[in-house]
């Protein structure tokens, strides 16, 4: 992409803009935004000390430089930005329209690390400009960035401090790497954020491999802005700097080579407490043949995916399921697109969205989206659908995927919404993150649904596959490497959302995969990061970007406190429920799967009988009891219609048309009665063949 760097002088924008270099971009032109007649400006969005040597990096970079002023005033403080007259954010508006017209740019380096505030603001721009905004930086491990920043040859110095543990004495005009061991130890001390990023302290940077010439501070004045006991705040005003030749040549190819390997490096990248890397590359690669080699009889994805689609006379008479706990939990399920043309049975699904508003809910009270379809081939034509439904400012979670749907009903939708209700209580606030920007900490969401949301305890997370963040493609490397790259991207989303909560805390797990070899390599990886969640293992035709696996999952912030249960019980001779339970010690939150099994001895994920079509001896009143059961799990007692509300998500494969007639007049049936919402999803298959039905319940009060 032809890209524009926003530069204030600062280490980080430098930084980011030596990654864009690093990733393939290139950097047509540089931007600033500085005040008038004043020194620095108390702006939430920009660093302006040392503004006056901005404009020598236009010389010591080659490139032309573009400067906007700006009052540094913000009238607009709430969290998802609406362009707003007189805003700082409007500065920066007008600054990268002028950039575009004249420069013809695709996208803009920012050095956002850690603010929110900051981020969506420069995103809020960026949309409205058809720009990406490419912050390479973001959510970095802030002592392995500084780190970072030194060993690659960025030269800055400290040029105002205003936190406790740092003095204007004796802490400014000091170099990175002199300051570095301070910072760790303030860091430990008092908190201190190492890379500065709460305003702690500010740089300017005279060098780095992107420089033809060096920055030379000459003269300069001291300033005390506060002369405080504690965190005392001062800054360094530039009198004079000017511009000397490096012996050495433009763009120093030693410090960029290391920077392009790291950012082909996807899973090597970054250190992550959950995921080690060396956990990440040093697993077998060729244990995925193996596993082929084990499964003799193995029955493949493509033979079951010939069967026919599932009966258009039941999904016909579907009709959507809602229901509302005295919490403020709403569970729509059923939602089916009526017309051969998948993006016109979108939108009549969409419109179904009305029954929020018969219970006082608006769209953008939704939490989550599922969708369903016959073709995910159309995603791109189904997603602009969407986008005229749903906003992306604050916008649900989301998963698509593809399944054998009628080809007269190609779209399935489940939602979840919530809203803060007379009765819940206060801590249940909504809390969303939609990152759009493109940088190496997780898959950016250009489009019109979150990376997570979180409501009080709860934290949902949109279906993560495994795109390589940096360059948003699928990466390489077969299944192994998809698990583990999209579990370090779910890792990462759930402890974003809170820092005290990790992927340990996932409660439940829907492990969409497109073969049913990979059901045993997706169980390993997840395994070995954590036994608290019950999982279930979906085959289905096929995923977006042609991915081999997706993971959906919700997490609670009070895993800790939750219980976990096995139990079961045969049907008949030749049926029995296996059913997995976890709930919290409150009976607040419960989740259950729970699986109606041939008894063929095929018990473990993967494996394969060649018995597929016994279900003679499977009567309706045998899927009532199984449904029954999981209800009464799910409640922790015999349900009633005084119960809160559940939703049941019931798959099951595309070759057992009678399983689906018989759990559809049994939901029919029991919905009159109890408090729930349900969905019925054909699939290619469950985790094991020998499966017939796979129910994934949810009850959240």
């Amino acid at each position: 992409m032809r890209v524009v760097a926003l530069i204030s002088g600062g280490k980080d924008s430098n930084y980011n803009l030596l990654q864009c270099v690093a990733a393939g971009h290139e950097i047509v032109a540089l931007a600033n935004l500085q005040p008038k007649s004043k020194d620095e400006l108390d702006s939430y969005m920009y660093q302006t000390v040392g503004h006056q040597g901005v404009s020598l990096y236009a010389e010591a970079m080659g490139l032309p430089l573009f400067v906007e002023q700006t009052r540094g005033v913000a009238h607009h403080y709430h969290k998802w930005y609406t362009p707003t007259e007189g805003d700082e954010v409007e500065d920066l508006y007008n600054l990268l329209t002028r950039v575009k017209n004249e420069m013809d740019i695709d996208g803009v380096s920012t050095g956002a690390v850690l603010s929110d505030y900051q981020r969506l603001r420069v995103e809020n721009v960026c949309s409205r400009l058809g720009l990406v905004s490419l912050a390479y930086l973001w959510r970095r491990d802030q002592g392995e960035l500084l780190q970072e920043m030194i060993d690659s040859g960025v030269e800055a110095v400290v040029i105002k401090v205003a936190a406790l543990g740092l003095h204007p004495s004796k802490h400014l005009g000091m170099r990175l790497q002199e300051i570095q061991p301070h910072l760790i130890k303030m860091n430990q001390k008092y908190g201190l954020n190492i890379c500065g990023e709460g305003g702690e302290y500010e740089t300017f940077t005279l060098d780095c491999p992107f420089f033809c010439k060096r920055i030379v501070i000459d003269d300069y004045e001291t300033v005390i802005h506060s002369d405080d006991a504690f965190a005392p705040v001062g800054y360094l005003n530039f009198k004079k700097l000017s511009l000397v030749d490096k012996a050495e040549l433009c763009f120093q190819q030693g410090a960029l080579n290391n920077l392009i390997s790291l950012v082909k490096g996807p899973l090597e990248y970054v250190s992550d407490l959950e995921l080690p890397d060396e956990q990440l590359v040093n697993n077998n690669a060729n244990d995925g043949e193996s596993l082929l080699n084990d499964l003799d009889n193995l029955l493949t994805s493509e033979s079951i995916i010939a069967q026919d689609r599932c009966d258009i006379l039941v999904f016909q008479n579907l009709s959507p399921k809602i229901n509302v706990s005295n919490s403020g939990w709403f569970w729509l399920g059923s939602i089916i697109g009526k017309n051969v043309d998948p993006c016109i049975a979108l939108s009549d699904a969409l419109k179904t969205l009305y029954l929020l508003s018969s219970k006082q809910y608006l769209v953008k009270d939704l939490v989550s989206v599922t969708l369903f379809v016959n073709d995910i081939s159309q995603y791109s034509k189904l997603n602009s659908v969407y986008t005229n439904v749903i906003d992306k400012d604050n916008a649900p979670v989301r998963i698509c995927l593809e399944t054998k749907l009628p080809e007269n009903s190609p779209v399935l939708l489940e939602a979840l919404a919530h809203k803060v209700v007379n009765a819940s209580p206060s801590n249940n606030e909504r809390r969303t993150m939609h990152v759009q920007s493109i940088s190496h900490w997780a898959p950016a969401n250009i489009g019109p649904y979150s990376q997570s949301i979180k409501i009080g305890d709860i934290i949902y997370i949109a279906g993560q596959i495994a795109l390589v963040p940096g360059t948003m493609q699928m990466v390489e490397g077969g299944i192994w490497q998809e698990c583990k790259l999209a579990l370090r991207h779910v890792g990462r989303l759930i402890s974003a959302m809170d820092q005290n909560t990790l992927l340990r805390d996932v409660v439940q797990v829907i492990c969409f995969v497109t073969a049913c070899e990979y059901i045993r390599p997706a169980r390993r990886e997840w395994e070995k990061r954590s036994n608290n969640a019950i999982v279930d293992y979906i085959v289905v035709p096929t995923l977006p970007r042609n991915a081999k696996i997706e993971w959906q999952v919700w997490a609670h912030r009070g895993n800790a406190r939750f219980q976990y249960e096995e139990t079961g019980y045969r049907i008949d001779k030749r049926h029995k429920a296996f059913l997995r339970r976890r709930f919290n010690y409150e009976n607040t939150v419960s989740a259950v799967v729970c699986y109606l099994t041939r008894d063929n001895g095929a018990s473990v994920e993967g494996d394969i009988s060649l018995e597929i079509d016994d279900t003679e001896a499977l009567q309706q009143e045998h899927i009532e009891q199984v449904i029954n059961y999981t209800l009464n799990k799910l409640m922790s007692g015999e349900p009633s219609p005084e119960d809160p509300v559940c939703n049941l998500r019931i798959f099951y494969p595309i070759c057992q048309q009678l399983i689906l007639k018989y759990v559809h007049d049994v939901l029919m049936k029991l919905a009159v009665q109890l408090p729930i919402a349900y969905t019925l999803v054909p699939v290619v298959q469950l985790h094991n063949v020998n499966t017939v039905l796979s129910v994934c319940a949810v009850r959240h009060n």
